[in-house]
């Protein structure tokens, strides 16, 4: 698309009043979303978009639009709508625009377009069937499908002109059991930039059999004794600890406002020298992969953390001006109406070197932590709460009987400097992160983990 406007005009338009940078991003999408409820197709929509949004960055402040009119005079007007939130300042000089350079992306097996609608349909039945045949006691069960598939192109006045082509696709089950007043959910994700192959490996039934089984085993479970506690994180907890306890504090916009813990600490020690923390959107086909972000920066593997020693945060290109340093290919948006801001991609713990099951039995008394709920967290001081899923209490080093109703509560600092052995495994859960009213896909990953003590919440 960009290459059939004239893209600098626009971008000069855009510069008129001055300002120090500009860019034009175009986005054009197709997805489709089936979800079944309660045995019924309640939802199919299929339906595609695209359009433009031009910013233009001038003394760290940006003036942001967008539209869906893609001709020519329609971009010129919107760049001059623009161009009048700049405040002051020197037009831009003559650029000229490079080559475009298209990325090739990860391989898909089977483009979901190319798939039948009712064959998508069927998915959602079968894993519907599925979780309720398991057990009488699954009252109600949720399944979505959503494939979606994505180019983008963002040209700037730097003269980069950058292209992405990506396919995304997601299936959830939810099943909630109850038997009595005791209700439980269980829930089991799973998605990744594939096309319809990612059911080769995991079938819809595969996925409605273990939401259904988490939610039925739940009810006969004891509460959770409450105290601190040795806590295991399992590698099939998924990332919620690395995602919330550090990773949103590592991201520079909230570093620059004053809002996070780790402002100021680059080279401290901010967790045990046993962990290191990766951002790394380089990964293949992983749900929070891309080649290029929403600023046309190209993806990286960032290391934040190295052993315990804070090295560096994560940037897009305006909190780069700020620091006067280069974007990390963080900058992420939910969609041509939104503007890029500071956002995680694929986010790890990296593996150590400790056998996961001589973890468990390391530990005399304490909580296994199997499945991870959600968590919420004050990147001001670092606190977080968690919510536990899945687990079990550990007693003489083995992995015992199921409890309900856990929390668990801490510091993101202090808690990652009580992590006392780090296996060899690594997990990944997959997540769509909001911020600022907007939605990216993410995927988060540990591997299983030892908390020498935590504040579990419950109420045994």
């Amino acid at each position: 698309m960009l290459e059939t406007i004239d893209a600098a005009a626009i971008l000069r338009r855009s510069l008129s009043a001055g300002g120090e940078f500009a860019e034009i991003y175009y986005e054009a999408g197709a997805s489709t979303v089936v979800v079944c409820e309660d045995g019924k197709v309640e939802r199919v929509l299929s339906s595609a978009d695209r359009g433009i949004g031009i910013r233009v960055i001038s003394g760290f402040s940006t003036a942001y639009a967008y539209t869906n009119q893609l001709d020519q005079e329609s971009l010129l007007r919107l760049a001059a709508t623009v161009s009048r939130g700049v405040r002051g300042g020197v037009p831009h000089a003559e650029f000229n625009l490079c080559e475009r350079r298209v990325a090739p992306g990860f391989a898909i097996g089977i483009a979901p377009d190319s798939i039948e609608l009712a064959e998508k349909v069927a998915l959602v039945n079968r894993a519907d069937r599925a979780a309720r045949g398991f057990d009488k006691r699954v009252r109600q069960v949720m399944a979505m499908y959503r494939d979606a598939q994505t180019k983008v192109q963002t040209v700037n006045s730097l003269g980069e002109f950058h292209e992405d082509n990506s396919t995304a696709t997601v299936f959830i089950v939810q099943a909630v059991a109850q038997e009595g007043k005791v209700t439980q959910t269980g829930y089991e994700p799973v998605g990744a930039a594939r096309g319809f192959e990612l059911f080769d490996a995991t079938s819809p039934e595969d996925l409605a059999l273990k939401a259904a089984a988490r939610g039925v085993m739940m009810l006969g479970a004891q509460k959770a004794p409450s105290g601190p506690l040795p806590v295991v994180l399992s590698s099939e907890a998924g990332g919620t600890m690395v995602h919330e306890a550090i990773g949103h504090g590592l991201e520079a916009d909230l570093v620059q406002a004053g809002t996070s813990v780790y402002r100021g600490r680059i080279g401290e020690m901010v967790a045990s020298e046993l962990v290191t923390v990766i951002d790394d959107a380089t990964i293949p086909n992983a749900r929070g992969s891309f080649a290029f972000d929403g600023e046309g920066t190209a993806a990286q593997r960032t290391v934040l953390v190295e052993n315990g020693v804070l090295k560096g945060y994560m940037y897009d290109r305006l909190s780069a001006m700020k620091d006067g340093c280069a974007s990390t290919g963080n900058g992420r948006r939910e969609s041509y109406r939104s503007r890029p801001i500071v956002r995680m991609t694929n986010t790890l713990i990296a593996p150590g070197k400790s056998d996961p099951a001589q973890i468990v039995r390391s530990v005399d008394r304490g909580l296994f932590v199997k499945r991870m709920g959600g968590g919420q967290v004050n990147t001001v001081t670092g606190d977080f709460v968690f919510e536990v899923s899945e687990g079990f209490l550990i007693e003489n080093g083995a992995v015992g009987e199921p409890v309900r109703g856990a929390t668990l509560t801490g510091n993101g600092p202090e808690v990652l400097r009580k992590i006392t052995m780090v296996g060899n495994d690594l997990g990944f859960g997959i997540g769509t992160c909001g911020k600022d009213g907007q939605g990216v896909p993410v995927s988060d990953a540990q591997p299983t983990l030892l908390i020498s003590g935590i504040t579990v919440g419950g109420a045994g």
